[in-house]
């Protein structure tokens, strides 16, 4: 087993199952609401802090997320952001999580987790969605120690202070914990900027050039096996 790991935590989308999966049934939402989502990605990089320009990086003192996001949306919009807000909350975060029914994992997700918390490691899981019956849905309700939303710490990833609540969270130092993504720019570098240790699910193709950059991830794979395999030698 790997002796410089106390507990494993994991992305949700894109990490325990491929994207492709929700995107094909996420077409005719997309093809019918372009306007809002078009808002909600750029409000989301706004809060991000990767627009810079008159709108704030970062959400304002004392002011809830969701609000921060809608105001931005709106912005974009030129709408209302009370508006904005109820229809991103029925469309987006309660519409899209029935579309989780059924949706496959990755291959050996399942007996992964379960192996890793057979050892006696942690499990977390950190998402910039609201996670929870998201992993009722996809059959991983229930077997975590921590489980946590970007969106209620207040910072999108790649921002560090996510994985720190986490890691505090979980009981457990950063720098004890590996953290498993699909996004180079959001999980590895911001899990890395939290002082954790890195893996990335990826393409085989793309995993030699991952490893030739500034900052690579401690470990690359594309089957959970081989994920298993570094955890628990």
């Amino acid at each position: 087993m790997n002796k410089d790991i106390d507990g494993v935590a994991f992305d949700l989308d894109g990490t325990l199952y491929p994207n492709y999966r929700l995107n094909l049934r996420l077409i005719p939402f997309i093809l019918k609401e372009i306007p809002l989502l078009w808002a909600f990605g750029k409000a989301r990089d706004v809060l991000r802090g990767k627009i810079p320009g008159k709108i704030a990086p970062v959400v304002e003192a004392a002011e809830d997320f969701y609000d921060a996001q809608a105001r931005h949306m709106g912005a974009f919009l030129n709408k209302d952001a009370a508006f904005i807000k109820e229809r991103t909350e029925r469309l987006i975060y309660r519409g899209w999580v029935s579309l989780f029914r059924n949706i496959k994992l990755f291959p050996y997700v399942g007996e992964t987790l379960g192996a890793i918390r057979s050892k006696g490691l942690k499990l977390g899981l950190l998402s910039d969605f609201p996670p929870e019956q998201k992993l009722e849905y996809l059959g991983l309700g229930g077997i975590w120690d921590a489980v946590c939303c970007s969106e209620q710490v207040g910072r999108l990833k790649p921002a560090p202070e996510s994985f720190e609540e986490l890691a505090r969270v979980m009981g457990l130092k950063p720098e004890r914990l590996l953290y498993v993504g699909n996004s180079f720019s959001y999980d590895v570098i911001g899990a890395k900027n939290a002082g954790m240790k890195t893996a990335l699910i990826c393409h085989p193709l793309m995993g030699p050039l991952l490893r030739k950059g500034r900052t690579p991830p401690d470990f690359i794979f594309h089957d959970y096996r081989q994920l298993g395999k570094y955890v628990l030698g």
